[in-house]
C-alpha cells in the first residue's frame, strides 16, 4: 500500500463544481399493497373510520438511538466547524485548525509548502485574513501559521487525548476538499498506532509519521490540515494522508486515511508557538547519514552509511562510515525508509540492537539511540 498527502488543491482544479441534489422519500408505516386496509380481511377499500396500523417500533422524529446519534453529530459539526479553516498558498488551497486565542493556526507542512504568506479564510463569516509562517517542521508534516489580525469570534478548537482513541470510534473530518469549504464527512477509527511514509511525489513531505489514526472518513484533495474529531467535539488528529491504489493508477483507495495524532500536533505546535521552531521532535536518530545499497555479490542490501554525527548514537555505540546497517532490533533494513519506519517505533534513550557488515563480517553492537 502507498500513501501520498491528501494534496492542497489547484484553484484552477475548483471550477465548475457540480451540485448534486439528493432528495429523500418517506416510507409509511403500514405494510400491503397500496390502497388496502391491514384491517380488513375480505375488502380492498379503506374506509374513512379505519386506523392506520401502529408504529410502535418506530420511535418519532428526532427520538430514539438514531436520533440521538443524529444529534450528537449535529451538535459536534455546530461546535467544532467554526474552528476549521480554508488556507490559500499559492495557487493550492487547504485547510487548518485555529489553535489559541493569539490566532495561531495548526496546518500541514505540505500545505504550506514554500510559501511565507496566506490567506485564512474563516469558518465563522469572518471573510479572509492575512496570515504569515511561523514555522514548519516537514519532518513530521506540520506547520503553524498566525493570523494578522485577530477576529473577535475567533474560536480555538479544543484537542483531545490520542493516546485513548480506540478502533470503532465514530469521527467525523472536517476540512475543504476539493474546495468545497466547511465539509464534513463520518466514519470510524479503523486503526490506531500506524507508522506510514509519506511520498515525495505530488508535493509530499516525505515524512514518516508515528501512531498514526488510520479512518475509514473520506479524505480527500483540500482535507489536509483539517480536523478529525470524535463525538465528544475534540480533535483527535490531523487528516493528513490517503492512500493510494497502484492497481487504480494510485487512484484513492476508499475509506483509507490517515491524521496525525493530536498529541504529536499538540507537543509539536507547543514548541513552535513558544520558540519559533521544533526544540525536541521527541523521535529517536541513531546519529548517521545513509543511503541504501541494494545487494550483490560483494555487499549485502541495506542502508550504508555515509557519515557519522559527532557526539551521536551511531559515534559512541563504534558504527562509522562504510558500515552497511542490516537489521535494527531483528527487522531487516532493506532501504532508508526502512531505517527511518524502525526508528520511528523508538524513543530516544531506547536500546536497540544494530546487526551491520562490515568489511564482509556481520557484527551487532547495542547502541542507545539519541534525539532527531
Amino acid at each position: 500500500m502507498d500513501v501520498s498527502p491528501a494534496r492542497t488543491l489547484p484553484r484552477r482544479l475548483l471550477t465548475p463544481v457540480a451540485a448534486a441534489v439528493c432528495a429523500a422519500a418517506a416510507l409509511g408505516g403500514c405494510s400491503g399493497a397500496p390502497g388496502s386496509s391491514p384491517a380488513a380481511s375480505g375488502s380492498g377499500e379503506r374506509t374513512a373510520a379505519a386506523s392506520p396500523a401502529p408504529a410502535a417500533s418506530a420511535p418519532p422524529s428526532g427520538r430514539g438511538p438514531a436520533g440521538d446519534l443524529q444529534s450528537a453529530y449535529q451538535r459536534v459539526v455546530k461546535d467544532v466547524l467554526p474552528s476549521v479553516v480554508q488556507i490559500t498558498a499559492g495557487g493550492s488551497l487547504g485547510s487548518g485548525v485555529v489553535y489559541d486565542a493569539k490566532g495561531h493556526v495548526v496546518t500541514n507542512a505540505h500545505v504550506v509548502g514554500g510559501a511565507r504568506t496566506f490567506k485564512v479564510t474563516l469558518a465563522t463569516g469572518g471573510g479572509t485574513v492575512g496570515a504569515r509562517l511561523v514555522a514548519s517542521y516537514p519532518e513530521q508534516d506540520l506547520a503553524v501559521v498566525v493570523l494578522d489580525d485577530i477576529p473577535q469570534n475567533l474560536k480555538p478548537a479544543a484537542f483531545g487525548d490520542s493516546a485513548k482513541v480506540e478502533v470503532g470510534q465514530i469521527v467525523l473530518a472536517m476540512g475543504n476538499p476539493l474546495g468545497l469549504s466547511s465539509s464534513v464527512t463520518q466514519g470510524i477509527v479503523s486503526a490506531v498506532g500506524r507508522t506510514v511514509s509519506e511520498g515525495r511525489a505530488g508535493g509530499g513531505t516525505g515524512a514518516t509519521i508515528a501512531n498514526m489514526v488510520q479512518t475509514s472518513a473520506a479524505i480527500n484533495p483540500g482535507n489536509s490540515g483539517g480536523a478529525l474529531v470524535d463525538l465528544s467535539g475534540r480533535v483527535i488528529g490531523i487528516p493528513t494522508l490517503a492512500a493510494v491504489d497502484p492497481e487504480l493508477g494510485q487512484g484513492a483507495a476508499p475509506g483509507i486515511g490517515f491524521a496525525i495524532p493530536a498529541a504529536t500536533v499538540r507537543r509539536l505546535a507547543d514548541q513552535i508557538v513558544r520558540n519559533g521552531k521544533v526544540t525536541d521532535s521527541g523521535r529517536a536518530a541513531l546519529g548517521i547519514t545513509g543511503r541504501t545499497i541494494v545487494g550483490s555479490d560483494f555487499a549485502p542490501a541495506g542502508v550504508a552509511i555515509v557519515a557519522v554525527g559527532g557526539g551521536g548514537a551511531a559515534e559512541k555505540a563504534g558504527l562509522r562510515p562504510g558500515d552497511i546497517l542490516i537489521r535494527l532490533n531483528g527487522t531487516d533494513l532493506t532501504t532508508m525508509q526502512s531505517l527511518t519506519e524502525a526508528l520511528a517505533a523508538l524513543k530516544p534513550g531506547d536500546r536497540a540492537e544494530v546487526a551491520y557488515d562490515r568489511d564482509g563480517t556481520v557484527r551487532t553492537v547495542t547502541v542507545t539511540l539519541g534525539t532527531l
